[in-house]
């Protein structure tokens, strides 16, 4: 892999449990820890693995695409 830095977007989700991480811009990409820090330590593994193996099977490395925004809402108008 080429000295190119990659920034790809994750979305986390907490359980009850763990918390579980993934990459819209890489399909099948996930990680899962027992806090949030674990989490995303295994899902930038978990990125590194992935794209490695997309290289090694002759795939092209998807640019990162995806982001991510939040937004509030106001029950009181329901």
């Amino acid at each position: 892999m080429s000295d190119q830095n990659l920034s790809y977007t994750i979305i986390l989700e907490k359980t009850s449990s763990s918390y579980g991480a993934y990459v819209p811009d890489l399909p099948g990409c996930v990680a899962v820890g027992d806090s949030k820090e674990e989490a995303l330590q295994l899902i930038q593994e978990a990125i590194l693995f992935h794209l490695e193996g997309m290289q090694d099977d002759g795939q092209s490395i998807p640019e990162p695409v995806s982001t991510s925004e939040t937004v509030s809402v106001s029950l009181g108008r329901l």
